[in-house]
């Protein structure tokens, strides 16, 4: 596994790659797809990519926390967290990928 990051740059130049836009155009239409996925998580929406997964804002009330360091309690104050779950077709396609690189690992 690598510690690389997928930045916006990388997914217009692979729309620019596939789908023949010019690179201003493939660059603009990330950053639109990102902005509309954004606007609509705001407003409280459930996101769904088909075969990819689902993005969705959860509520999570108040409680109470420990300092792990001190074990003294602290309220921990209400707060949105975004969750995302991913399609049985993506985690198949992982799983594919990861079972078949240890397949040739052990060869």
């Amino acid at each position: 596994m690598t510690d690389s990051t997928v930045t916006r740059a990388q997914l217009a130049e692979g729309v620019y790659q596939e789908v023949g836009l010019s690179r201003n155009d493939s660059a603009q239409l990330v950053d639109v797809i990102l902005d509309e996925v954004s606007q609509a998580l705001i407003r409280g929406e459930m996101v769904k990519l088909s075969s990819f997964g689902s993005f969705q804002v959860r509520s999570k009330g108040q409680r109470v926390g420990r300092n792990p360091k001190t074990g003294q309690e602290v309220p921990i104050l209400p707060r949105r967290v975004l969750v995302f779950r991913a399609s049985h077709v993506l985690k198949d396609k992982i799983n594919r990928a990861l079972s078949g690189s240890h397949a040739e690992a052990k060869s």
